[in-house]
């Protein structure tokens, strides 16, 4: 049985504490929690005495190598903020663990390079959990790719619009400061990088970017004649009936990890979206060329009225199109909440191939319960189980698809300092 321990209980750690303690609990076992918060561990502690477990050992985050002595996990998973993020990847390493990350991988060139280094180093193993690989129907995609009904990719059109609930979130909390997650084109984006690299087997060569601040921000709601005198929403009676308020105090969850630990934190949860700081883009553009020639046009909005995207790979016999209309739940209150619904199934997807001089025709996909589209218990099942199924799509992604992934994205940033285009190799070769 593999011993883990989770460094970062915000709410991302809650898909991986159910997984190992529930799911896959005779094989995997949770030994520990680190965090800056006490309040945030102990309401996971909670949550696991209620279900009938014990809790578990709880470590401040100066107490990291405390834990990993005291509680000898194999594996650390790391779900801290994104600039933090090669902190505890790399220590975990130099003490002798593998390491899970969430996405993004880190946060800038500089941080990738320590952790390539601390793995050839220490020889130990870093595995960032991609979960949109394993939704059916971005895998019916690469499926499509893999068995050449589009012939050689060389032209990839990719646009993801997040709506004014999700997208808001990420102006809400601390994503909002570029220092903290490398803005959209790396917190966000690393997903759709991903997908591209991983369905187009190659990785970016050189790449230019536009992007702006947009629609949220304060300078932005005065220009349209709007003016918000609030910092956040939890309390404030002025933002009631504000469509892009998000209230504490009417999830559990989000009450019991964030406004119980604003005491000890400091930490807003729910910040204005129309306020500062923000020196994040909320609408940004990409052009890109890969090692194998192919060309991207990227287009990420944050403030969207529907959620989804739109994909359209272009090969040498012929070319393939995804549509996906996502459903999130997510930000809504307990009692709003469809408890029948198959959560975080997408609403509707599309899949059709036009192969040159031939028909066009439809791909079923089929559908799946379960976060990203069901991707998430796909996922964790290769993480968890001890001998999963054989996976012919390669969806388990390494360091190095982590750094391809995020490079775009650090790459992309650079672009927008100097409006001049960026060779990948430059940042970190991998």
């Amino acid at each position: 049985m593999k011993k883990y321990a989770l460094v970062g209980t915000g709410s991302r750690a809650g898909m991986f504490v159910n997984a190992i303690t529930k799911t896959f609990k005779e094989h995997a076992e949770l030994v520990a929690f680190c965090d800056l918060s006490q309040t945030r561990m102990n309401w996971y502690n909670k949550q696991l005495i209620d279900n009938g477990f014990d809790a578990l050992p709880t470590y401040a985050a100066d107490e990291f190598d405390k834990m990993i002595t005291a509680t000898k996990p194999d594996t650390v998973i790391v779900t801290t903020m994104d600039a933090t993020h090669h902190k505890y990847i790399i220590r975990a390493m130099e003490l002798g663990c593998d390491a899970i990350s969430e996405k993004p991988m880190t946060t800038d060139e500089t941080k990738a390079k320590e952790i390539f280094e601390a793995i050839e180093r220490t020889g130990k193993s870093l595995r960032v959990t991609f979960n949109y690989r394993y939704a059916p129907a971005y895998t019916k995609l690469r499926e499509v790719i893999m068995d050449g009904d589009i012939g050689r990719p060389l032209s990839v059109n990719f646009m993801w619009l997040l709506d004014t609930s999700h997208g808001a979130d990420y102006f809400r909390r601390w994503h909002r400061e570029k220092q903290n997650s490398g803005g959209l084109f790396v917190h966000k984006a690393t997903h759709h990088f991903d997908l591209i690299n991983w369905w187009i087997a190659s990785y970016p060569k050189e790449v230019f970017a536009m992007g702006d601040l947009l629609f949220y921000g304060k300078d932005n709601a005065e220009t349209r004649g709007e003016h918000y005198d609030y910092q956040r929403y939890t309390g404030v009676d002025a933002a009631k009936d504000d469509p892009f308020a998000l209230f504490l105090d009417k999830n559990a969850a989000m009450k019991g990890l964030y406004l119980d630990a604003e005491e000890e934190t400091g930490y807003l949860r729910d910040r204005n979206v129309f306020g500062d700081p923000i020196t994040i883009e909320d609408v940004m553009n990409v052009t890109a060329r890969y090692n194998n020639g192919a060309l991207l046009s990227y287009n990420l909005v944050a403030f969207s009225p529907w959620e989804g995207m739109k994909v359209a790979i272009t090969g040498d016999k012929g070319r393939v199109e995804l549509e996906v209309i996502e459903n999130v739940e997510h930000l809504k209150t307990d009692k709003e909440r469809d408890v029948t619904a198959s959560k975080g199934s997408f609403k509707q997807t599309t899949l059709k191939v036009f192969p040159m001089f031939k028909a066009p025709y439809d791909v079923e996909i089929p559908m799946a319960a379960g976060g990203h589209g069901g991707a998430d218990p796909v996922m964790l099942e290769q993480i968890f189980h001890p001998s999963p199924p054989h996976d012919k799509f390669n969806r388990a992604a390494s360091h190095v698809d982590g750094a391809a992934s995020i490079l775009l994205g650090i790459a992309a940033n650079k672009s927008l300092e100097t409006k001049a285009m960026i060779q990948v190799d430059d940042l970190l070769k991998l």
